[in-house]
């Protein structure tokens, strides 16, 4: 699969530290220069996922984990499907400081490359948009993610597609796959951030435990 070269469209991926991105994201987060980035960009993916999301999930009750919540827009768009129980974790503070009073249930500063704070089968589903990109989450993030979530649970994500193979997501699903420790409900190519030809990977699956 190529790479496209989107660096310079997205400064972001150039980044290589935690240090680095944890940075970038605080600064962006100043003036609310982030959420106003997205919106002229057209940023797709919290309105994407949370589409596909709603299809499967009929409990609007459910706790939800949003790893990597940023300023809270998939919140925002999951409200408007009548979930209300969003549980975020971002690496900024300064996006979560963004984040709409209210709309989430607690929200904590988390490297989601490390092993999470959280005990087994917390929550009902895990959603993680945006935050496996360049420089960002790595694939065994995902394995912490089954761990959270309880049996028949659900986690959707999106993947960049540069960063796909690159990174070993590609490997990690299929072994994900052949372990049984989930099952794919939908796996498709969605435009994410068409206004800088920057397209994401975006799954759904069911946990199985």
């Amino acid at each position: 699969m190529a790479q496209k070269d989107v660096g310079n469209k997205i400064p972001i991926y150039k980044l290589k530290t935690t240090d680095e991105v944890m940075k970038y994201y605080d600064d962006w987060g100043m003036e609310n220069k982030y959420d106003k980035d997205m919106q002229e960009w057209n940023y797709t993916g919290p309105k994407e996922t949370s589409k596909i999301f709603e299809k499967y999930a009929a409990n609007k009750n459910i706790n939800i984990y949003d790893a990597g919540c940023g300023t809270g827009l998939v919140g925002v768009e999951l409200k408007k499907y009548g979930f209300l129980n969003f549980y975020g974790a971002d690496l900024s503070q300064k996006l979560l400081d963004l984040v709409p009073e209210g709309l989430y249930k607690s929200l904590n500063k988390v490297d989601l490359n490390k092993p999470i704070d959280i005990e087994n089968d917390t929550y009902d589903a895990v959603m993680c948009v945006g935050t496996f990109t360049f420089g960002h989450v790595k694939p065994h993030a995902l394995d912490e993610f089954i761990r959270i979530t309880k049996n028949n649970g659900l986690i959707c994500f999106t993947i960049n597609e540069g960063i796909y193979e690159e990174y070993g997501f590609d490997k990690k699903i299929k072994q994900l796959d052949n372990d049984k420790f989930w099952k794919k409900i939908e796996f498709f190519k969605s435009d994410y951030i068409a206004s800088k030809d920057v397209n994401a990977w975006l799954g759904l699956y069911k946990v199985v435990k």
